[in-house]
């Protein structure tokens, strides 16, 4: 039994969330499970590169790859339904198909696309959750990857497989891979929520810990300054 975030990604949640995690039966947010890198990697040429994931709430996404080095910048957002349905409160609803999703820019010549979905696999999200990540259920917390180009997909099916056939969860993976049709970013105050509200309830019990975990597995990736939505605005 769990409770849907419907109602709790919009502000702060007080009591009800601190009740609402301790009954949580899925994995703890601050665990995280330490994985191979892929075997086989991203052949990109030079120039910035673009990565969409959904693994639950996006705010916890963003958050972990604000802090990941060689990441420009990193969107909040939505993918996976039409343009129309491409708000809060219609995708919340679960019947839009659009997943919440993180639009990652990064440079390659500073991070791959494969330590990427390490980090993805490994401290943001439990890829083994079917429709639901932490206290959220629904299929708009699914858990996902939008490949933007046929090589991501190869690469992201291979590691999927990989880690598999390792049995590194101890349960299959149910990540769904697909070509990304359209990314929208979602609305300005989702943007940087992990920065802005660390003491939020939510915040502070399923979100911070990946960034900790971050910290501790990826040190030679982590960045203590987060390079903000804002910031990325500001200087473009």
């Amino acid at each position: 039994m769990s409770l849907s975030r419907l109602s709790l990604c919009a502000a702060a949640i007080g009591a009800l969330a601190v009740a609402a995690f301790a009954i949580a039966p899925s994995r703890a947010a601050e665990d995280a499970v330490i994985i191979p890198p892929p075997a086989t990697d991203a052949q990109e040429a030079g120039g910035i590169q673009t990565a969409v994931l959904a693994g639950g709430c996006f705010w916890g996404v963003q958050g972990v790859f604000q802090h990941t080095a060689g990441v420009v910048n990193a969107v909040s957002g939505y993918s996976g339904g039409s343009k129309a349905t491409a708000d809060y409160n219609m995708v919340s609803t679960g019947a839009t198909g659009h997943a919440e999703s993180v639009e990652i820019k990064y440079d390659p010549k500073k991070i791959s696309y494969g330590k990427i979905l390490q980090i993805f696999f490994s401290v943001v999200h439990d890829p083994t959750q079917l429709n639901r990540q932490g206290p959220d259920s629904g299929t708009q917390y699914r858990s996902a990857i939008f490949a933007t180009s046929a090589e991501q997909k190869k690469v992201a099916d291979a590691y999927i497989a990989q880690l598999n056939a390792a049995k590194v969860y101890g349960k299959p993976i149910v990540t769904k891979v697909g070509a990304l049709d359209a990314f929208y970013p979602a609305e300005a105050y989702h943007q940087d929520y992990l920065t802005l509200h660390p003491n939020q309830p939510y915040i502070a019990y399923n979100d911070i810990p990946k960034v900790e975990n971050l910290k501790k597995i990826f040190a030679d990736n982590y960045i203590e300054k987060p390079t903000l939505v804002s910031t990325a605005k500001a200087t473009n």
